[in-house]
């Protein structure tokens, strides 16, 4: 049993090594890249660390050709804004359909589920139209608004408090809590690992957006992260990939240490694992 069970161990190794190859090649390329200068990145032999290193060269282009910090701030204003009304609009709809009993209940959690099939392209031109008319567009207003509901977060949370002990919630009601001082000071303190869970897919979801950025912002000191490349390669007439790709390091960064900094709760709220001791 032991020489079978180090073979299988191994093989399931092998295979999550290789995948996680896969997925780490692009990353793996975008960071020698930023480190090489022009006259290498075109060689016919690839090779990860340059014969001359080109890094701070291009690391000064990515800061100083476009400002980097304000774009960074953008990206961190827009996603800590979004996520705070998601969190804050969710939560209470989401223990409201696990926890209590009224009609209605299921239709409204089959709209919720609806809402994860709509994509976020179909609604672009009416909210964009709205905008327009108020005068929204080219405002940090633009990058939030459209997205401080979250049919997702429901959803996720909703799976989540359906785990926890209803004995907990007896418990506060007859203490006397009313529903939002349960929702308040009992559900959210004990949604920790759920809520990290949806801040990592929300902030990087909004992190990475493009699409919405690209219609409803045109001025550079209002741009996030990603539209902050788009305005950078076109600055750079698109042929230096080196700074390119050092921009794209230093954008990619703060997800990669957000992941770091919380992937024991992320694992703990992807698998709805309940309260934790």
């Amino acid at each position: 049993m032991r020489p079978i069970w180090t073979i299988g161990r191994a093989i399931r190794f092998a295979i999550l090594s290789a995948g996680a190859l896969v997925m780490l090649a692009p990353y793996i390329w975008m960071i020698s890249v930023s480190l090489k200068p022009r006259s290498e990145i075109f060689n016919a032999t690839f090779e990860l660390l340059p014969e001359h290193w080109g890094a701070v060269e291009n690391y000064t282009k990515a800061m100083t050709r476009i400002p980097m910090l304000t774009l960074l701030g953008n990206g961190a204003i827009v996603c800590a804004a979004i996520l705070l009304f998601q969190t804050v609009f969710a939560i209470p709809c989401a223990y409201a359909l696990a926890k209590l009993r009224f009609r209605g209940a299921e239709p409204i959690f089959a709209l919720v589920m609806m809402g994860l099939l709509i994509p976020v392209q179909t609604t672009a031109l009416p909210i964009y139209v709205v905008f327009s008319d108020l005068n929204l567009l080219n405002s940090l207003s633009a990058l939030v608004i459209p997205f401080m509901l979250s049919v997702f977060a429901i959803f996720l949370f909703r799976q989540f408090f359906r785990s926890m002990p209803d004995d907990l919630i007896h418990a506060a009601r007859l203490d006397g809590m009313g529903e939002l001082g349960i929702v308040w000071r009992v559900i959210v303190p004990n949604a920790w690992p759920a809520a990290t869970a949806f801040a990592i897919f929300s902030v990087v979801a909004h992190w990475n957006d493009l699409f919405w950025p690209l219609i409803v912002i045109t001025r550079m000191p209002l741009a996030t992260p990603p539209l902050g490349l788009i305005f950078f390669q076109a600055a750079e007439a698109g042929d230096d990939y080196g700074a390119l790709m050092a921009a794209t390091t230093i954008v990619t960064l703060p997800l990669v240490l957000l992941f770091l900094f919380a992937q024991r709760r992320f694992i703990e709220g992807i698998t709805l694992s309940g309260l934790k001791g």
